[in-house]
């Protein structure tokens, strides 16, 4: 059964297109907070061609990310994804799987990317691992 297609971009050319993506760990194997898995990831997204991530977390058995197309206001959240996914994976030799595809979101106008992470980085203290959120080790982007 295949995807349904895309809704296109449409915002004002002046708005940056900024997407919040969740990609997840297949049966939720807690494998993503370690610093090996971490810097698998941070390797990861210096490889983007095309693609800016703003923020990210790595949580036990998920990501979440802001990430924003450089050029291309169409560019594909799951060409991201998919070489996010496969990079680190390589970087690690895993043994483990990604559950497939993502859940993303684009943010509209009255979203603030800002205030979408200001929420996703407390992940971490309503996960309770830590009391903190500052204190949480895998996240790059805002208030690192």
């Amino acid at each position: 059964m295949g995807h349904p297609p895309r809704i296109p971009v449409w915002l004002q050319w002046d708005q940056r297109v900024i997407y919040f993506i969740t990609f997840c760990v297949a049966d939720r194997a807690k494998v993503l907070d370690n610093e090996q898995t971490f810097q698998a990831f941070k390797a990861a997204v210096s490889k983007l061609r095309g693609w800016s991530v703003i923020a990210a977390i790595l949580m036990p058995d998920h990501v979440h990310l802001l990430a924003a197309p450089n050029e291309d206001r169409e560019a594909k959240v799951g060409d991201l994804v998919g070489a996010l996914k496969r990079w680190i994976r390589q970087a690690l030799n895993a043994h483990w799987e990604w559950q497939p595809g993502s859940f993303d979101r684009l943010l509209r106008r009255e979203e603030s990317a800002q205030e979408k992470w200001l929420y996703v980085e407390e992940n971490p203290v309503r996960a309770g691992l830590v009391s903190r959120s500052q204190d949480w080790p895998y996240r790059i982007g805002f208030n690192e």
